[in-house]
C-alpha cells in the first residue's frame, strides 16, 4: 500500500506542478517578446518531458534499473499517441486530425524514424560498436534529434504566416513580472525534479511485489505518471482552440524522448543501455511507430466525419491495447 501511496503521490505532484510549469513558461514566452506560440511549443515541449529525463537518469544513476528507463521513455511515446484520442473527444467540433495543419507530419515523420532506429538499436544491440560504454546508436540518435529540430524550425519559419501568424493582443500577464515568472518556474521544475526521482525506486518495488516486472511497469505505470504532463498541457492548448500546439507538443516530446534515452546511456556506465534492458522493449518501439504512422494517416487523409471518435483515433486505442496485451502476455518471470 505504501508503495501504491508513493506512486499517487509523485504522480499528483507532477500534474499539478507540471500544469504550473506550463502556465510561468507562457509567461516568459510573453516578457521576453520572442513570440508565444514558437516560444511556447518548444517551452512545452521541454518542460512536459522533463519527468522522463529525471526518471531515466535517476533510474540508471541512482536506482540502476535500466528497464525502468528504457519502459519509461518508450512507454511515453505509446502513451503520447494515445492523448492525441483524448484531445480527439474533447474536440467536439470535427475530427483534431483535420483541425490540425499537415505540416505536424515533418515532427511525426521524425519521431518514426528515430523509433525504427530505437528498433533496429534493440534487436541488433551486442553485435553493434561501443564507444567506451556508450552505444554508437546514441550519437545517432542525438545527431538526427538536431538535425530535427533544425528542419522543423525551418519550415515553421517558411509557414509561419499560414498557420503560425502571431496576433497582436494585450498582455495577459501584465500584473506578473519576468522575475516572479522565472523563480516560479525554477520552484515547480524542482518540485517535479524531486518528485520523479522517487519514481524508479516505487516502479522497481511496484515489479518486485506484483511480479509484473520491470519491463511492464516502466512502459505501463512510470510511463503514465510522466506523461500526464502532456496531457494537461495539451488538453489546456485544445480548449483555447490552439490545436497545433497540442500534437505539435506530442510529436515533439516524443523526439525528445529518444534524445533522453541518448543521455540515459551516457550516465549508464556498466555498459550499453540497451544491451542491459529486457528485448521485449521493442514491442513498445514498434507500437508507437505503427500509432504514429496512424496519425499521420489521420493527418494527411483529414475525414470531416466524427460520432465520439474519428477513425484514426479508434486505430490509435486499438495499437495502444495491442501493446500492453502483448507486454504483459512476454513480461518476464
Amino acid at each position: 500500500m505504501l508503495l501504491w501511496f508513493g506512486f499517487l503521490a509523485c504522480t499528483c505532484v507532477i500534474v499539478v506542478s507540471g500544469s504550473r510549469l506550463s502556465r510561468y513558461g507562457d509567461i516568459i514566452a510573453e516578457k521576453t517578446g520572442l513570440g508565444r506560440t514558437w516560444i511556447g511549443v518548444v517551452l512545452m515541449a521541454t518542460v512536459t518531458s522533463l519527468p522522463e529525463l529525471v526518471t531515466g537518469l535517476s533510474s540508471v544513476t541512482y536506482a540502476g534499473t535500466p528497464d525502468i528507463a528504457v519502459g519509461d521513455v518508450l512507454g511515453s511515446c505509446v502513451f503520447n499517441m494515445l492523448i492525441l484520442v483524448l484531445l480527439d473527444a474533447v474536440y467536439r467540433v470535427k475530427p483534431i486530425s483535420a483541425k490540425a495543419h499537415q505540416g505536424n507530419v515533418l515532427s511525426a515523420g521524425f519521431g518514426i524514424l528515430l523509433l525504427g532506429l530505437v528498433g533496429i538499436s534493440i534487436f541488433v544491440c551486442n553485435a553493434l560498436p561501443v564507444l567506451g560504454w556508450i552505444g554508437v546508436y546514441s550519437f545517432i540518435f542525438m545527431g538526427i534529434f538536431f538535425l530535427a529540430m533544425r528542419m522543423v524550425f525551418q519550415y515553421e519559419k517558411k509557414q509561419r504566416s499560414a498557420y503560425m501568424k502571431e496576433v497582436a493582443e494585450e498582455p495577459k500577464y501584465a500584473h506578473i513580472t519576468a522575475a516572479k515568472a522565472a523563480r516560479n518556474y525554477g520552484f515547480h521544475a524542482a518540485v517535479v525534479i524531486m518528485a520523479a526521482i522517487f519514481l524508479p525506486s516505487i516502479g522497481e518495488g511496484i515489479a518486485e511485489t506484483t511480479g509484473l516486472g520491470q519491463t511492464f511497469v516502466g512502459t505501463l505505470f512510470i510511463a503514465l505518471s510522466t506523461s500526464l504532463p502532456e496531457v494537461v498541457v495539451s488538453l489546456a492548448a485544445v480548449r483555447m482552440d490552439a490545436v497545433d500546439l497540442a500534437i505539435g507538443n506530442l510529436f515533439g516530446s516524443n523526439m525528445f524522448n529518444i534524445l533522453i534515452l541518448a543521455v540515459d546511456d551516457i550516465f549508464f556506465t556498466a555498459g550499453p543501455l540497451l544491451s542491459s534492458a529486457n528485448p521485449n522493449h521493442l514491442i513498445s518501439a514498434l507500437s508507437a511507430m505503427a500509432m504514429t504512422s496512424v496519425a499521420i494517416i489521420g493527418l494527411t487523409y483529414r475525414s470531416d466525419k466524427k460520432r465520439l471518435l474519428g477513425w484514426d483515433s479508434a486505430g490509435l486505442v486499438l495499437l495502444y491495447i495491442v501493446n500492453l496485451v502483448l507486454l504483459y502476455v512476454q513480461r518476464e518471470p
